[in-house]
């Protein structure tokens, strides 16, 4: 006996008819539930906002992207009891506003621009106001992706997202050059400017920075965000070694920004 899968032409949810694309069926409801929460639960997942999970989403009554950056401390702990997790999860927003543009890009699920359309776009453009068509062409971008990334663009990212708390900038592509400055980085601390090391560390390399975990007699320079004085600053101070408080500027001093 054979079975027989009915494909559905409507959005459970909403009623609103599906596209497919791909294999994939899409809801093109910007108002739908269902869709909307998966939404904002893939955008938590994307920039690794820690303590943002579906049950949390649902108590803290998150429909769109948006109302995450609308957030307190003190909403959140009225609505999740405890003033320990509303002060992790605030920082952890915190700390998303400072993802680039290849991280951002897919967290808004976008149909088929996933992590590697993002990067290959990136590789072309350094801020997303220089998002157009040619450069998509010249990113290698296919004609539906880049249909699907400048709709959002001209639609989404005008009328909603521009708002939100990010640069919308590209930390690395090729018109960077990669060039050897003879400057030694080590990091201390946790950092304000990147999510993690690991990404602080690529694109400091990128720069042609040098990049250590330890604070060794070749290292030029010591990365300190935190403000927290630790055992490698109070060694970096009494070498004579340049502490930096904003890693960001440093990079743009070699990138001309500054």
């Amino acid at each position: 006996m054979k079975l027989t899968i009915e494909i559905p032409d409507v959005c459970p949810s909403c009623g609103t008819s599906l596209e497919l694309i791909k294999d994939q069926l899409f809801c093109n409801n910007t108002s739908c539930p269902a869709k909307n929460s998966k939404i904002v639960e893939g955008f938590a997942k994307t920039l690794r906002i820690k303590g943002l999970g579906p049950k949390t989403i649902e108590k803290l009554d998150l429909e769109y992207i948006e109302d995450i950056y609308m957030l307190t401390e003190e909403r959140i702990k009225t609505k999740l009891g405890s003033e320990k997790i509303a002060s992790k999860l605030i920082n952890e927003i915190e700390l998303s506003k400072n993802a680039n543009l290849q991280e951002l890009l897919p967290a808004f699920a976008i149909p088929l621009f996933g992590s590697t359309a993002s990067q290959k776009l990136c590789n072309t453009i350094s801020h997303i106001e220089e998002l157009t068509e040619k450069r998509c062409s010249e990113a290698g971008l296919g004609p539906k992706v880049t249909t699907n990334i400048c709709s959002w663009y001209k639609t989404e990212y005008e009328n909603r997202y521009k708002r939100l708390p990010f640069t919308w900038k590209a930390d690395i592509f090729e018109g960077v050059p990669i060039v050897d400055i003879n400057e030694v980085v080590c990091i201390t601390g946790r950092l304000k400017s990147y999510r993690t090391k690991a990404d602080a560390k690529k694109v400091l390399e990128n720069y042609g920075y040098k990049v250590k975990d330890t604070l060794t007699k070749d290292v030029t320079i010591l990365v300190n965000e935190s403000g927290i004085e630790s055992s490698k600053t109070k060694s970096a101070e009494s070498k004579g070694i340049r502490i930096v408080t904003n890693l960001t500027q440093l990079i743009g001093e070699k990138n001309g920004s500054t």
